[in-house]
């Protein structure tokens, strides 16, 4: 058993070697380079966690990884740097140490010339976002240089414009790859904002009125959820962001968009799951200051959380979820009973 575990082992360096010569012998042939990075990239998904990391740690050790990140910057194919992109975030995703070493403000910076050339595609757009995902994902330092390189704006950028409410036919070819771009957007803010929460929570808060634009013209899940867990996680913990989510209509937004789902969740079990996800997002919100929690009075959402509260598709997870919730919007209640309480007496 152990044998065939060096084997294995064995023939995969060969593989690898092989390949990383194909790519560099192959310059004048995309189709080929294609091929030989999406053979690279299925090698370093294999199943085994552990067999992974050596696979990766492995091709950086013979210059593979720096060769395929200067392929993604030179080559003059579309498919070359599409799919050069695409194995590189494979890569970075699944070792920790790939990571570190490709975590420079020159990658992040010729990932920025990437999403602006007006020569580049959807899908190469795409490509170039997803690297930049799993390099700020659980990355102090990602987070750090997606800021000071000025990432983030351009990422927010993406977010405002890539998609138009009034071209919601997610069946147009050209309209989905669009939203798949524009979801990947959503993904990385959160990325940028979260583990460890930090300063670009502050920064990403700018198109808080874009995103309640988009709750307020569209119902679709596909455009709800990103919009709350970008929105959950930027407000987050974080007292100012929240105040702002506020003042510029947010929570009544939220409170709206729980009112009509609610209508629709007696029809339907997506819109009570899709619910739960906006009141989660409504918690993220008042979770640290309850007296924000007044503006949800004018629409009756404790009455519509205990509704959805007594919903029998709910699993405990999302039940403890609605109850936290209306703990927090009914704590405010609490202080000001306690306080004229006090008075009176």
């Amino acid at each position: 058993m152990e044998n065939q575990k060096v084997q294995k082992k064995q023939y995969m360096k060969t593989d690898l070697n092989l390949l990383l010569e194909c790519l560099k012998y192959q310059m004048d042939c995309p189709v080929s380079q294609k091929e030989a990075l999406i053979t690279i990239y299925s090698i370093c998904q294999q199943n085994s966690f552990h067999f992974t990391e050596k696979q990766n740690e492995y091709f950086q050790e013979i210059g593979g990884l720096m060769f395929i990140n200067d392929l993604a910057k030179s080559s003059v194919h579309c498919i070359v740097k599409e799919a050069a992109l695409f194995t590189l975030g494979i890569i970075i995703e699944s070792n920790v140490y790939c990571q570190q070493t490709l975590c420079t403000s020159a990658l992040f910076e010729d990932l920025i010339l990437l999403l602006m050339n007006k020569d580049s595609g959807v899908n190469l757009k795409r490509m170039s976002v997803y690297v930049i995902l799993v390099l700020v994902s659980n990355n102090s330092n990602g987070q750090t240089y997606v800021r000071d390189t000025g990432c983030i704006g351009l990422l927010l950028q993406l977010f405002r414009t890539t998609l138009s409410t009034s071209e919601m036919n997610l069946s147009d070819e050209n309209t989905n790859e669009c939203y798949q771009l524009w979801s990947s957007v959503c993904s990385t803010l959160c990325a940028c904002v979260n583990n460890p929460q930090n300063d670009n929570q502050n920064i990403c808060c700018s198109v808080f009125p874009y995103a309640k634009e988009w709750l307020e013209s569209c119902a679709e899940p596909e455009i709800v959820r990103p919009i709350c867990s970008f929105v959950g996680l930027t407000v987050a913990n974080n007292s100012y962001v929240q105040k702002y989510f506020v003042s510029v209509g947010g929570l009544d937004t939220l409170a709206k968009v729980l009112i009509n789902l609610m209508h629709d969740s007696c029809m339907s079990h997506s819109s009570t799951k899709l619910a739960v996800v906006v009141t989660k997002t409504l918690d993220a919100c008042i979770a640290n200051d309850s007296a924000m929690g007044v503006v949800l009075t004018k629409y009756h959402t404790v009455s519509e959380l205990l509704k959805l509260l007594s919903n029998d598709t709910l699993d405990t997870g999302e039940k403890i979820s609605i109850i936290l919730t209306i703990g927090h919007c009914t704590e405010v209640c609490g202080k000001i009973f306690f306080f004229l309480s006090v008075s009176f007496y």
